[in-house]
C-alpha cells in the first residue's frame, strides 16, 4: 500500500464507521416505525383513515407522503433551541421522540401511497433509480469491515440491554431485592441532584 492509499484509508475510514452507524439507525427506525405503524393501523378509526389515503391522487398522495417531514421540522428546531438554551437532556428527547414518530409516520405513508405514487412516471423513474442507487451503496457499506464490526457491537449491546431487562424484571417480582418504581425515581432524583452539585 502506498503513502498516499494508506493516508486517504486513514482518513476515510471514520467516515466509513460513521455511515454504517447512520445505516444501523436508520434501518433499526424503520423496522421500529413499521412495527408502531402495524400496531396503530389495527385501530378502526386509523383503518377507516388508511383506507382514505390508499385512495388519494397521485398529487395528493405526495402531499400526505411529505407531511410528516414538514411537520416534523419545527419540532426539532425547537429542540435545537432549546438545546442551546441549556435544555440538552428535553431537546435531545424531543429529537429522539421526534425521530421515532417521524419514522412510524413515514413508513406507514410510504407504504399506503406507494401505488399511487408509481402512477406518476417522474416519480416511479426517480424512485427506481434511487432505489438501484441505494441498494448499489448500501450493499458496498455491508461489505467493508466497518459495517460488520458495527453491526457485531450493536447485536452485542442490544443482546445485553435484553438480558437485563429480563433480569431485571424477574428481581421486581417478587422477593427481597424487588425495585419499586418509586424507589428507583428516588435514586435517579439523588444521583442528578449529587452530579448537578
Amino acid at each position: 500500500m502506498t503513502q498516499a492509499k494508506r493516508r486517504r484509508y486513514r482518513l476515510l475510514t471514520p467516515l466509513v464507521y460513521l455511515a454504517a452507524l447512520i445505516l444501523l439507525l436508520e434501518e433499526w427506525l424503520w423496522d421500529l416505525g413499521t412495527r408502531i405503524g402495524a400496531i396503530i393501523a389495527r385501530w378502526p378509526p386509523v383503518r377507516e383513515f388508511d383506507a382514505r389515503i390508499r385512495a388519494l391522487p397521485p398529487y395528493w398522495a405526495l402531499g400526505a407522503f411529505a407531511l410528516p417531514a414538514v411537520l416534523l421540522f419545527p419540532v426539532k428546531l425547537l429542540a435545537l433551541i432549546a438545546i442551546a438554551n441549556g435544555h440538552p437532556v428535553t431537546g435531545v428527547l424531543v429529537i429522539v421522540l421526534a425521530k421515532i414518530g417521524g419514522a412510524a409516520a413515514v413508513t406507514r405513508l410510504y407504504s399506503l401511497t406507494l401505488p399511487s405514487l408509481m402512477t406518476l412516471a417522474w416519480f416511479a423513474r426517480w424512485h427506481a433509480a434511487f432505489m438501484t442507487f441505494k441498494d448499489k451503496w448500501v450493499g458496498k457499506l455491508k461489505g467493508t469491515l466497518a459495517y460488520q464490526r458495527t453491526s457485531g457491537t450493536a447485536a452485542m449491546l442490544r443482546d445485553r440491554l435484553r438480558r437485563a431487562i429480563k433480569a431485571f424484571r424477574r428481581r421486581g417480582r417478587g422477593g427481597r431485592h424487588s425495585m419499586r418504581p418509586t424507589r428507583i425515581l428516588r435514586r435517579f432524583a439523588a444521583m442528578w441532584r449529587a452530579r448537578r452539585r
